[in-house]
């Protein structure tokens, strides 16, 4: 499992959390799209918001590696905002899977992760730093 050196751990001031330390032995947890209702709490929205940011600032519209990036996280944007490189060969449950991200789909639906209020990570803030 390919770990995203430099990505944030989680938004900043919660618990909601960006990537996962290690890899399931079972398996990579199953990514699938989730539906958003618009009475969703304030809170999962800003973690949306944030971790789209985070995926713009650390890949742009680059195909990128699920890795160790939150499946929940992933789930909540999948389909939409996130979308797989080979949708024919997509593989929900590999760590593996190649994804981008729809920067067009993403400004519409999420246009504050463009203005500067997504995550905010300071040079050197890297929370995976150390694991093997």
């Amino acid at each position: 499992m390919l770990k995203h050196r430099g990505f944030p751990g989680r938004l900043p001031g919660t618990d909601h959390q960006f990537v996962i330390r290690r890899g399931n032995k079972a398996g990579a947890t199953r990514l699938v799209a989730r539906e958003r209702y618009a009475d969703r709490r304030p809170a999962d929205r800003r973690a949306d918001v944030g971790f789209l940011a985070a995926l713009i600032a650390h890949f742009g519209d680059e195909p990128f590696e699920r890795g160790n990036l939150d499946a929940g996280r992933l789930s909540w944007l999948l389909g939409r905002e996130v979308l797989p490189v080979s949708p024919d060969d997509f593989d929900p449950e590999s760590y593996e899977e190649l994804l981008r991200v729809d920067l067009d789909r993403a400004r519409a639906s999420f246009p504050e992760a463009f203005a500067g209020g997504g995550v905010q990570v300071p040079p050197g803030d890297d929370e995976d730093e150390g694991w093997r």
